[in-house]
């Protein structure tokens, strides 16, 4: 097997046991994912299955290992938290296996968030109002007005977003495949969780919210383990114009958006693939599973 650190453990400074492994409001998680490949021919990969590491979300100790024995290369993508790994291989079986324990401080969302105009966006967000590749919002404008313009802007706006989407979609595995855009999935009326989600982001960005996808490890209540895409819109503080935050929010309903652990985000599912392949090789087994660690606490 080779084990090659990732720059959050090689390179985190130390910090005190008790600070890093109990937070007030937080939960614990261990993540273990393991895929399994068979390669065909020489091929290169490009892993996301690495947890992120943001202000809300702490990874205390992770390992990324393959077999056989390959070089790993460990980067991000500039600008935002998404990590990746890059391996390439020979003809073969292929085992990448993934573990981590990850704190994560998930904020409870305020009621009163409102919709900031454009003018108040700041340019790090004006991105997320455009349209993307699955996700068609300068298509979906007068559809957006006519089913949710009359709501209240802001929080409640998109919850109802959100709400639409579960009651008039059905969840349905094998309904959809990776060319699916957000109109498709509006036309089909069937989707899995990142075809509900292309549809939320783009009426969030129709009715010009910023919205951008989210891909992370979540534990289901009924198996198979998978990894789950959901959506975040950019929100505003009502006593503060000049602050906003991401919210969270899944219209699937599958699991608690409070306790998914972010691997990556992006405009769309093409920026968070948990996994790229240049060459041959096909996937012959994936389990990316997460587990809650409950903690007891001290007499």
């Amino acid at each position: 097997m080779s084990s090659v650190l990732s720059p959050v453990e090689a390179a985190a400074p130390a910090a005190d046991p008790k600070s890093r492994e109990s937070r007030a409001g937080s939960r614990l998680f261990e993540i273990d994912c393991e895929l399994q490949y068979e390669v065909r021919a020489e091929t290169d990969f490009l892993f996301q299955i690495e947890a992120s590491q943001t202000p809300q979300q702490t990874v205390l100790s992770e390992t990324f290992k393959v077999s056989p024995a390959l070089r790993i290369r460990h980067g991000a993508h500039p600008g935002s938290t998404n990590r990746f790994a890059r391996v390439h291989a020979m003809p073969g079986p292929l085992n990448v296996r993934y573990r981590a324990r990850v704190r994560l401080h998930a904020p409870d969302p305020d009621p009163t968030l409102v919709e900031l105009p454009v003018a108040a966006l700041p340019d790090e967000v004006l991105h997320h109002l455009v349209p993307t590749r699955y996700c068609e919002s300068d298509l979906l404008g007068r559809t957006a007005l006519r089913t949710f313009g009359q709501i209240e802007p802001g929080l409640k706006r998109v919850e109802a977003i959100t709400q639409w989407i579960r009651e008039h979609i059905q969840y349905e595995i094998g309904s959809s495949d990776a060319t699916t855009t957000a109109r498709d999935t509006l036309a089909n009326r069937a989707g899995v969780c990142r075809d509900f989600a292309h549809v939320g982001i783009a009426f969030c960005r129709a009715l010009n919210i910023p919205a951008r996808l989210v891909v992370g490890y979540v534990k289901f209540d009924e198996p198979p383990p998978d990894f789950h895409a959901i959506f975040e819109a950019y929100l505003g503080d009502p006593d503060d114009p000049t602050r906003g935050r991401w919210v969270l929010f899944d219209p699937t309903g599958l699991a608690p958006v409070d306790r998914l652990v972010r691997i990556g985000t992006g405009g769309d599912a093409k920026d968070v693939a948990f996994a790229t392949i240049f060459g041959q090789a096909a996937m012959s087994s994936m389990r990316p599973e997460i587990e809650e660690v409950i903690e007891t606490k001290p007499a």
